[in-house]
C-alpha cells in the first residue's frame, strides 16, 4: 500500500494518521519496521512525525463524585519507576520517581486534590508507612490493601517447599486468602496459631554470649505480617456498596503491558519513553 493512502498533504489529516500510528507503535506494540511496512514511511520519518505531534494531550476527566483511588507504584530499573493513581475506570495521575517513598505519594494526592478529586476508599500495597498516612490524612477513610502483595509477602518468607509443617500450613493458608471471608480467615488463622504459637516462640542461642534470637524468625515474620495487615485486607468485604476491588490488579495489569512495550521498543531515548509512556496511560 502506498504511503499517499496513509499520509497526505492535508494537515488535519495528516495529524490523523500520525496518531493512528502512533496509537499502534504505544497501545499495539508495533515495532517501527511493521510501522514502515503498514505506513510506507521510514523508521527515521515515524520518529521526526511521533516526536512533533504524537503524546499525550494532559487533558483531566472531570471529578463529579467520590471515587475508590487505587495506587501502586512499579519499577524499570534500579532508580526509574512509574507511580499511578487510578479509579476503576481510568488513570487518574501518574509521574516518574526515583523511588517509591510516603512523599511521592503525598504529592499524588495533593495534585489530584487539586483537580477537584474526592475520595471514599484507598486501595494500596502493603506499605506501612502509606497506610499510616492516609489515615493520618483522611480519618475514617476506608482502606483495602491488595491481598496479592499480602500473598507475595508471605511466598517472600515462606518458600514453596517450607521446611517445616507449620510454615506449610500457614503459606496454605495465606495462598487462600482471595478465596476467604474475613471471619474465616482469622479463625483459620487463630486455630495455626493455636497449635503452632509455642514453635514461633522457640529460640536459639547465640554460642558463646548471653544472646539469643528466635529460631523460626521468618515464619514469625509472615504470621506478623498476616496478623498485622489483617485488618485492612478484607474492607472490600465490609463496603459492598462502594466496588472495592480487594486487589491493585487494575495497575498491576497496568503495569505489566506497559513493561512489555518498554522491552520491544528498548534503546528508545529517556524523552521518547516518557512521551509513550505518557500516552499509554492516558489513553489505555
Amino acid at each position: 500500500m502506498t504511503c499517499g493512502s496513509y499520509f497526505s498533504s492535508h494537515k488535519r489529516e495528516n495529524l490523523s494518521r500520525i496518531q493512528e500510528a502512533y496509537k499502534d507503535y504505544t497501545i499495539h506494540k508495533q515495532t517501527y519496521a511493521e510501522l514502515s511496512e503498514k505506513y510506507g514511511k521510514s523508521a527515521k520519518t515515524l520518529r521526526k512525525y511521533f516526536d512533533k505531534f504524537a503524546g499525550a494531550t494532559g487533558e483531566v476527566s472531570e471529578c463529579t463524585e467520590p471515587c475508590v483511588l487505587i495506587m501502586d507504584a512499579t519499577f524499570f530499573g534500579r532508580s526509574y519507576g512509574i507511580l499511578i493513581a487510578r479509579n476503576l475506570k481510568k488513570v487518574l495521575y501518574w509521574q516518574e520517581i526515583a523511588s517509591e517513598s510516603i512523599r511521592e505519594y503525598e504529592l499524588c494526592l495533593n495534585q489530584l486534590e487539586a483537580m477537584g478529586y474526592y475520595f471514599n476508599a484507598f486501595v494500596v500495597d502493603g506499605r506501612t508507612g502509606v497506610r499510616q498516612m492516609l489515615m493520618r490524612r483522611y480519618p475514617g477513610i476506608p482502606i483495602q490493601l491488595c491481598q496479592f502483595h499480602q500473598i507475595q509477602i508471605v511466598k517472600r518468607y515462606i518458600p514453596r517447599r517450607a521446611k517445616t509443617e507449620a510454615a506449610g500450613k500457614l503459606r496454605q493458608i495465606a495462598l487462600g486468602l482471595t478465596k476467604s471471608h474475613e471471619t474465616a480467615f482469622e479463625q483459620t488463622l487463630n486455630v495455626w496459631y493455636s497449635e503452632y504459637g509455642d514453635f514461633l516462640k522457640e529460640r536459639t542461642s547465640v554460642e558463646g554470649t548471653n544472646r539469643w534470637h528466635y529460631t523460626h524468625r521468618r515464619l514469625r515474620s509472615a504470621y506478623k505480617s498476616l496478623r498485622k495487615n489483617l485488618p485492612y485486607l478484607f474492607t472490600f468485604q465490609k463496603y459492598p456498596k462502594l466496588g472495592i476491588p480487594n486487589t491493585t490488579n487494575h495497575c498491576d495489569g497496568l503495569f505489566a503491558h506497559l513493561k512489555q512495550k518498554i522491552l520491544i521498543h528498548r534503546g528508545i531515548s529517556k524523552k521518547r519513553r516518557k512521551q509513550m509512556i505518557d500516552y499509554f496511560l492516558e489513553n489505555f
